[in-house]
């Protein structure tokens, strides 16, 4: 099997960056490392297709990168099969999956970047359905999607956006942890819990965390654990429920 290469963002946004800024650097490394020159953009997390590739091809554009919108090809799974990169946007993860299983996409994005290692880029909802199942997505189910289960390209759940319990906080109602405990009262798979500016880069069988923070690895029946940046997690590419 080629070696898969996979780049998850928390976020898009970041506090006290341009949109992407916080990053450039890691991306623009990624795309060139793997020879790319041209990414499919796959919007379908949002409703206006064209204003967010614009959005994102914009930046893209900037940094040296060809960018086109799948919704701009006549057939979905020819632009996915002809793709050099494969970026999912952020919005809502319940459309987002609802949309790639009515265009027959699940297969063939899965088989292009796991058997052929076609680059995939991922931001928030972009990064949940590049895991196992969107389980651990923070968003509301607006439209209903035939199956939970994403596109496994990785053999775990994340939960982008993670935020810690505030202290001293007014607020006292479920935080982040407590849905993530809840989760695992019924399911075995680790979820790793990505802050803003942090993200998964997969290179084969390695993994490790890049960005601004730490990340929370939860696992069943055990405390909840810190990795730093540039921490090695390839142990999670293991993972089996």
């Amino acid at each position: 099997m080629a070696k898969r290469q996979i780049f998850l963002m928390s976020s898009s946004a970041v506090h006290g960056y341009e949109y992407l800024q916080h990053a450039k650097n890691d991306i623009t490394a990624f795309f060139q490392r793997n020879n790319v020159s041209r990414v499919l953009f796959i919007p379908y997390a949002l409703t206006d297709y064209n204003g967010y590739t614009d959005k994102v091809g914009g930046v893209l554009q900037r940094w040296g990168f060809r960018c086109d919108g799948i919704h701009s090809f006549p057939d979905p799974v020819a632009a996915v099969r002809d793709a050099q990169a494969i970026y999912i946007g952020g919005g809502n993860t319940f459309l987002l999956l609802k949309t790639l299983y009515e265009n027959q996409l699940v297969d063939p994005i899965r088989e292009r970047v796991l058997k052929n290692a076609i680059p995939y880029v991922g931001s928030s909802a972009g990064t949940n359905v590049a895991t196992r199942s969107i389980q651990t997505t923070n968003d509301m189910p607006i439209v209903y999607p035939p199956s939970f289960d994403a596109l496994n390209l990785v053999p775990f759940n994340i939960n982008p956006h993670y935020q810690d319990p505030p202290v001293d906080g007014t607020h006292k109602g479920e935080t982040r942890e407590e849905r993530i405990n809840q989760f695992h009262q019924l399911n075995s798979a680790p979820v790793l819990g990505l802050r803003e500016g942090t993200t998964l880069v997969v290179d084969g069988e390695k993994a490790h965390l890049v960005g601004m923070f730490k990340s929370r690895l939860f696992q069943q029946n055990e405390e909840p654990a810190e990795y730093e940046a540039g921490s090695d997690v390839s142990f999670l590419l293991k993972s089996k429920e």
